[in-house]
């Protein structure tokens, strides 16, 4: 008797096969020759697999398993950032000149001029160092030595190189040793250096006092923006141990529309046509996804779509978004004072916010308990409103939605809460940046109601991921699902029904 109460072959009955030995199908293909006897059972259900006990290597495996020995032999270098050749050169006669121009400028006088200006002020006292210190440079290295001389004293030292690269979008400073930038979504070593790390903390300090704020030993982290808009992060020992630390995240000088992202491949012209009709049509909308792969810009860009004569507030911990609206205002959080009073948070200036009549508003992440009264302002007249938060997944983002309403103070049943976001989201697009660098829109979701505790969806367009190109580039296809949109009829209310719908099918 077995285990199950069926008795074995032993009554006449078929015994049941040994596990992993499988059937041949009727009519398929003719049933294995059967195994010699000294073979043992294992190699039957398990047979080797090519590459591995045969002579010739399967190329994709072995490939494979290069790749991965060659990640753990790289994992352990450490990279630092070096001046090399005419960069360097430059930099050894910097720290010469430096000190003695000095001695014969006014720093009142010189924060007065602008770059331009105090280059030309510079040129003859340089000449002056240059002979008193017996060096002969040509043209090209004077000039060269002007621009450092300059950024040095009114700009931001070595940085103002990568910050006027339009290909690098990230810089990272792991201290004065060590400099990243990404380009084209990959990282890479910058040719920049700093002296010592007192010299890339003053620049730190520049870069945060600018906008009103302070980074030191009692406030060793602080949030900032450069002129041209970057985000800037700064975080100081004794939390980081390597030195001063500065994440800046570039933004484009020229604003990026949803036209332009479904021509670099970030999305298909269909589903640009759809969140075109989205932001239109006063759609709540929150964007997700992870860092770095491209909420803000896509904030930005459906921002475009949104009707001059709307007045829109955003906010934000540190003014990034660059709405291209004339009747815009934007407002920006205040950190405590040194007693550790006086800060102003993003709820603070949500709930102000609906005192001053936004017709949308904008907030440029929400981490924490805003996310209730931007639901509250989602769900009573201020359509259109969009925020951005980080998730891997529109259904992930629902639930952290409903549990940073839950970390917050307000007593309200999680059935309330999941039923005030299905009430106040429309849609939830999904951005992704994916291993080969590139940032794509990968789930636009309709959120359509509660079907008992559960909020529930439906995929509108979804990104599936087909294959990888020798170098790397990643294959996929933007795919609609042919499922007619919830939100048509607030599309039809602003006449975009029928391209809404045709872009969906």
């Amino acid at each position: 008797m077995s285990a199950f109460g069926k008795r074995g072959g032993a009554a006449g009955l078929p015994s049941r096969p040994a596990f992993g030995v499988a059937r041949p199908m009727q009519g398929g293909a003719p049933a294995p020759a059967p195994r010699p006897v000294d073979t043992p059972p294992s190699a039957e259900q398990f047979p080797p697999l090519p590459g591995i006990d045969g002579d010739t290597a399967a190329p994709v495996q072995m490939d494979a398993m290069a790749r991965l020995a060659s990640r753990e032999a790289s994992s352990g270098e450490a990279a630092a950032s070096r001046q090399e050749g005419f960069e360097a050169s430059i930099h050894r006669i910097k720290e010469q000149v430096l000190p003695r121009l000095l001695e014969r400028v006014d720093p009142e006088a010189a924060a007065a001029l602008s770059k331009d200006e105090l280059a030309e002020e510079f040129s003859p006292i340089i000449g002056e160092v240059l002979a008193e210190l017996k060096l002969t440079l040509n043209r090209r290295e004077q000039f060269a030595l002007e621009k450092v001389l300059v950024d040095e004293l009114l700009g931001l030292g070595p940085l103002e190189e990568l910050l006027a690269d339009p290909n690098i979008s990230d810089i990272m400073v792991n201290g004065p040793d060590q400099t990243f930038v990404e380009r084209k979504g990959k990282l890479e070593v910058a040719n920049i250096q700093f002296r010592d790390e007192e010299h890339l903390f003053q620049i730190a300090q520049r870069i945060v006092n600018q906008v009103g704020r302070r980074v030191d030993q009692t406030t060793p982290l602080a949030d900032a923006r450069l002129k041209d808009g970057s985000r800037v992060n700064v975080i100081v020992p004794p939390l980081s141990l390597r030195g001063t630390a500065i994440s800046i995240r570039k933004f484009s000088a020229k604003p990026i529309t949803l036209d332009m992202m479904a021509g670099f491949g970030s999305m298909s012209p269909k589903m640009a046509t759809a969140l075109k009709i989205a932001g239109a049509c006063r759609f709540n909308i929150v964007i997700s996804g992870g860092t770095g792969s491209g909420k803000t810009t896509m904030l930005n860009a459906l921002s475009k779509m949104i009707d001059p004569g709307e007045r829109v507030i955003t906010i934000e911990d540190a003014a990034e978004l660059r709405l291209q609206q004339p009747h815009w205002l934007p407002l920006e959080t205040r950190p405590a004072n040194l007693e550790g009073q006086g800060a102003i948070t993003i709820r603070d200036l949500v709930i102000n916010a609906l005192r001053m009549r936004p017709d949308r508003i904008i907030l440029g992440e929400i981490r924490g308990s805003e996310c209730f009264d931007m639901l509250a302002a989602m769900n009573t007249g201020h359509d259109g409103s969009m925020c951005t938060l980080h998730s891997n997944s529109p259904r992930e983002a629902l639930a952290r939605m409903e549990n940073m309403v839950m970390m917050s103070d307000i007593k309200v049943p999680k059935e309330a809460i999941s039923r005030q976001i299905a009430d106040s989201v429309d849609l939830i697009v999904q951005v992704k940046r994916l291993r080969d660098g590139s940032r794509r829109v990968t789930n636009i979701t309709e959120v359509i109601g509660m079907e008992g505790p559960v909020i529930v969806t439906q995929e509108l367009f979804k990104f599936e991921y087909l294959d990888e190109t020798a170098d790397g580039k990643i294959i996929g296809e933007y795919r609609a699902m042919g499922l007619r949109p919830y939100t048509l009829e607030k599309a039809k209310q602003f006449g975009f029904e029928q391209p809404f719908l045709e872009a969906c099918l």
